[in-house]
């Protein structure tokens, strides 16, 4: 039988490198990268004219994604509103 070097390995404590929480990958701070973009925080135009372009839009459009997402978005709308 041949003598192997299997029994030589010790285990090394972790004292080197980063320190990680994340399996593996390095410690970042929650929230979205998009907080950053800056600007006044409106998109430019209210709510009731977002409304009523999805109404236009829903009414032009042939495409079934289109449609179910914008009926989508109508619901969640007047969910808000409590008017659904």
């Amino acid at each position: 039988m041949t003598d192997s070097n299997l029994s030589k390995i010790r285990p090394k404590l972790r004292t080197q490198g980063n320190i990680t929480g994340n399996f593996g990958k390095s410690k970042v701070k929650a929230g979205s990268s998009l907080n950053d973009l800056g600007g006044s925080g409106s998109i430019g135009i209210t709510q009731d004219e977002y409304l009523s372009r999805l109404h236009y839009a829903y009414d032009n459009t042939e495409d079934l994604k289109v449609k179910q997402f914008i009926y989508n978005e109508i619901r969640k709308i007047y969910i808000q509103r409590g008017m659904w």
